[in-house]
């Protein structure tokens, strides 16, 4: 999934690449907690959390935490080496399916996601022919693809233009392109400049067959050879998670504040999604939910034809880790 939260008070479009770290000194762990996140609420949140609770440091860690604009630039960061850990949308779990990355835990659910055309386009079969613009590997275009399939189309049957978030939010309000999978806030960039256009789908009109989830993600070499390290991430990440579902407003500013984001923008992102406690992701893995979830997906990456051959959950999402953190 791309950037879901722009880092400038003034556009709400814009992403950044840059590393610092967070709290005092180094140590040889610290070196390995290298942790890329996408600037939106639900990736960043938890990061904002645990430095201002000071989650870090009760593990001894002093973590490196870098932003990236999607998922899948994310996990090309593991492959060289350059990143262990990560948050990525929906839209990039067909990577950790073709083995090139671990998901180690679930994050949250999402409702932002749509499709959306220009006012003068009714149906998403009026979209036969014409110009489309996707955030490829995203959740964006998971929407796009799933709302096409459900009116009996492929994306062979629009002309697919591949974009990044910012350029779809111009290219939309220019009507440069006649239809987007695309999410907000970024949509609420494009409304008053765009004010006839319309949605065709929500992550909702897929809910509660298909949850579009964001997920912990770590790299396959730091899994194996350092689950430990895994585990102490982990265990960050759910008392973050736990400490955001019981004090979302207070959650809200402490994100804001960490993105240098609009407010507004940071909180309607926030009420759209559903926060989900340790306690309930321990079950839903246990009980079998969250393999679930990802097998779902993997029927859509081949259905869509992003993978032919995914994994089994079994082999990429490291449960047993997740439960014993």
């Amino acid at each position: 999934m791309l950037t879901r939260r722009n880092l400038m008070k003034t556009t709400a479009v814009a992403a950044v690449a840059s590393a610092f770290s967070i709290g005092g000194k180094a140590s040889a762990q610290s070196a390995d907690m290298t942790i890329g996140y996408i600037a939106d609420f639900p990736n960043a949140s938890v990061l904002a959390i645990a430095q201002d609770q000071k989650l870090w440091e009760a593990e001894g860690i002093t973590p490196s935490v870098k932003v990236f604009t999607n998922g899948p630039i994310q996990i090309q960061a593991m492959g060289a080496g350059s990143l262990n850990f990560g948050t990525i949308g929906p839209g990039a779990l067909w990577l950790p399916a073709s083995g090139r990355a671990k998901v180690v835990g679930v994050n949250d659910i999402g409702f932002s996601d749509r499709v959306i055309v220009q006012g003068n386009i009714s149906t998403i079969k009026d979209l036969k022919g014409k110009k489309v613009g996707v955030p490829q590997g995203t959740s964006g275009d998971m929407i796009l693809r799933m709302t096409l399939t459900r009116a009996g189309m492929t994306v062979g049957d629009i002309q697919v233009v591949p974009m990044d978030p910012a350029t779809i939010v111009s290219a939309f309000t220019s009507k440069q392109i006649d239809g987007a999978g695309i999410w907000y806030p970024l949509i609420d960039v494009i409304k008053p400049r765009v004010p006839d256009m319309k949605e065709l789908a929500s992550n909702q009109d897929f809910y509660p067959q298909t949850s579009f989830i964001n997920t912990f993600v770590a790299r396959n070499e730091i899994v194996q050879q350092n689950p430990d390290l895994v585990k102490k991430f982990l265990r960050v990440m759910k008392k973050a998670m736990d400490y955001r579902a019981a004090n979302i407003d207070r959650s809200i500013q402490i994100t804001t504040a960490f993105l240098n984001a609009p407010a507004d923008a940071t909180e309607k992102v926030a009420r759209s999604r559903k926060m989900l406690t340790s306690r309930e992701l321990d079950a839903f893995t246990r009980d079998g939910t969250v393999n679930k979830w990802l097998a779902d997906f993997n029927k859509m990456f081949q259905e869509f034809g992003t993978v032919k051959d995914p994994l089994p959950p079994e082999q990429f999402y490291t449960g047993d880790l997740f439960t014993s953190a």
